[in-house]
């Protein structure tokens, strides 16, 4: 009866044996992977300007490859420069990074230019794409150009060079110069070319790259297929990140084109919703242009004068319109317009809109101020065509409240109007006509209204005729 005990106690045994030999083989093989590094890989998609929202995914991207122990980060990089962002403040991320950071100035026909071009030259490993560019590497930001010099830039430059193991000679001439793909590969500016961010992962299979805490020996490849069949492919998940929506909208926000749009037109649509005597969509979505507008201004290199001639051509244009013809303030519209458009920004020149925008925009807001708003008026508060001094004394009802500007109908068709006086007039309250004044009326209560000199005279003039027959 002892014998069976045993047997099932030397199985459980052998079982628990092997079980136990299961769990080592495949913490072995995990441990085995942790330590070739097989645990993703993160492309970083960063395109425009290396502005705060850029700057930031960068930044996160590395923090977070270096929490997860990431094999390798790739900076994808299509870049004309800094944007209101402390470059030095990535590079030191870059450079601080225990995950091997490789840059790729891609896809074909991308740039590094500015700051884009140190973040290059600050990675553990950099390839251009064919027919893209990096260099020149100064001004570093496009809106401060005079934070540092060339000299200062060619130093940095071969640092990085330097600690990077590539040539610090083709490195310092990109302070001053641009280099094609291959001609920054000859100068050791770059590791090489690379056309797909496949082929840059593949390509640094067994390699062993320096990073902030030693050497780091990557395996990123393995082989498939047969025959002419056969080829290397990344061995592990390659994932891309980019800007969130949020990001995209702040990063959109910095773009000096989109910027200039937004205010123009945002200006053009609360002056349009201000002759029509009232607060709606119009009103909306020219406040919602003039803040966004605002918040790229306080990053972007603004002139300030000319930012008030902007509002100035506004103003003018406000002044004729009122008016209900074209006068000097029009033409102080058109000056202001055109000067404030194509001295608003400062900065390097690569920041300032195409030349052809800033014509198109800024004379399509002069053809809406000239010739769309003065027809709307005409038809919004009917026209001077039905005799001016026909409608003095002429009785009407108030559509708004007018305290002091509001709206009025008079003989079927509604007008602009302002009280004479400091009592307002309630919505509904019948007004009686005391002048006109361009396109806008001025009116009067009914009741208690106070008689101008005008009204006077006619009287007197009417007096005296009847005297006379």
């Amino acid at each position: 009866m002892q014998r069976p005990r045993r047997h099932r106690r030397l199985v459980t045994a052998l079982v628990l044996v092997c079980g136990a030999g299961v769990l080592a083989l495949e913490s072995s093989a995990v441990a085995s992977d942790a330590r070739d590094g097989q645990r993703g890989v993160l492309v970083v998609q960063v395109e425009g300007s290396i502005d705060p929202p850029n700057a930031e995914l960068i930044r996160d991207a590395i923090q977070r490859a270096n929490d997860d122990a990431l094999t390798l980060v790739i900076l994808q990089i299509d870049s004309k420069g800094a944007l209101g962002a402390p470059v030095g403040d990535v590079v030191r991320s870059i450079r601080g990074s225990a995950v091997p950071v490789v840059a790729w100035v891609g896809p074909t026909g991308a740039r590094a230019e500015g700051g884009a071009a140190l973040l290059v030259e600050a990675a553990h490993v950099a390839f251009v794409a064919p027919s893209s560019e990096i260099g020149t590497a100064h001004p570093v930001r496009l809106d401060d150009p005079d934070a540092s010099s060339v000299a200062e830039v060619r130093r940095e430059l071969v640092r990085l060079a330097e600690v990077n193991d590539r040539d610090p000679a083709g490195a310092a001439r990109l302070a001053s110069s641009s280099f094609g793909p291959r001609a920054a590969a000859t100068a050791g500016a770059t590791n090489g070319v690379r056309p797909t961010v496949g082929e840059v992962i593949v390509t640094l299979d067994g390699k062993t790259l320096e990073t902030a805490t030693g050497p780091v020996e990557v395996s990123t490849a393995k082989v498939t297929g047969e025959g002419r069949d056969r080829r290397r492919e990344p061995n592990q998940e390659v994932a891309f990140s980019g800007l969130d929506v949020g990001g995209e909208v702040r990063h959109a926000l910095l773009g000096p084109s989109l910027v200039y749009f937004l205010l123009v037109a945002g200006l053009a649509l609360i002056v349009f919703e201000f002759f029509a005597a009232s607060v709606g969509f119009a009103t909306a979505v020219g406040a919602i242009s003039v803040v966004g507008a605002g918040y790229g201004f306080g990053v972007l290199p603004v002139r300030w004068w000319a930012l008030a001639l902007l509002v100035v051509a506004s103003f003018g244009f406000s002044v004729d319109a009122q008016a209900g013809g074209l006068g000097p303030w029009t033409g102080i519209g058109v000056a202001s317009m055109f000067a404030g458009s194509f001295f608003l920004y400062a900065g390097a020149s690569g920041l300032a809109p195409p030349w052809w925008l800033l014509v198109l925009v800024s004379g399509g807001a002069t053809v809406f101020y000239v010739f769309a708003i003065p027809p709307f008026l005409r038809a919004r508060f009917s026209t001077p065509t039905l005799g001016r001094e026909g409608m003095i004394a002429e009785m009407g009802s108030a559509d708004t409240p007018i305290d002091p500007v509001g709206v009025v109908t008079v003989r079927g068709a509604q007008w602009r109007a302002r009280v004479n006086r400091a009592t307002p007039i309630e919505a509904g309250d019948t007004v009686r006509v005391v002048s006109v004044q361009g396109l806008e009326l001025e009116v009067e209560p009914e009741e208690g209204g106070a008689q101008d000199y005008r009204e006077r005279s006619r009287k007197r003039r009417r007096s005296g005729s009847e005297d006379d027959v």
